[in-house]
């Protein structure tokens, strides 16, 4: 089921999201509608507080695009892409690499502001399953990029947080406006 995505101004947006305790049917479900939600939005990635579910549980796919990482590493092995995608986890802890570049990010709930962000190029990620095992992440590109994020969201961190302070001035009347047309105002 296709699920709203909840837009910008929304309180949950802001909140740092409850760890996941219980994989339960009620999750399941969650994560079919998120992965549901996010193809039918053209996105690369969706965390449960923008379909308004404060729980530590994202879901992230960029397997259209395989050129977009140089390296990945599962459990320390080399790995493919697409055997990991679409990448589903709850409770994930990152690690930075201290090399940081710019790159575009929008975000479905902050329509319409595409914006150049500074981030880490690489992380090591620990993302458990909700089968209860846990895959260890390394990479770059795109996919690094949409787990931190991703993992940003359930710590109530939006990607205009992480504006230089120029981008955050010229921006601000933009979110303004946008704060105003979703009733946030």
């Amino acid at each position: 089921m296709i699920r709203e995505i909840v837009q910008y101004g929304h309180p949950v947006l802001r909140q740092r999201c409850r760890p996941v305790d219980e994989v339960d049917e009620t999750i399941i479900q969650l994560v079919a509608d998120m992965l549901d939600t996010m193809v039918d939005a053209n996105g690369v990635g969706l965390a449960a507080p923008q379909v308004g579910e404060d729980i530590r549980l994202a879901v992230i796919d960029v397997s259209h695009d395989p050129e977009c990482v140089t390296f990945l590493k599962v459990n320390g092995e080399d790995a493919e892409l697409e055997s990991i995608m679409p990448l589903i986890f709850i409770n994930p802890e990152l690690q930075f690499s201290q090399e940081k570049e710019s790159g575009m990010e929008g975000c479905l709930s902050i329509k319409g502001i595409r914006a150049e962000v500074r981030r880490p190029m690489a992380v090591k990620a620990t993302l458990p399953q909700l089968d209860g095992t846990v895959l260890e992440v390394e990479t770059d590109g795109l996919l690094a990029r949409a787990l931190q994020h991703e993992i940003d969201h359930l710590n109530g961190v939006l990607f205009v947080d992480r504006l230089a302070a120029v981008a955050k001035v010229s921006m601000k009347n933009r979110l303004k406006r946008l704060l105003d047309q979703n009733g946030h105002g």
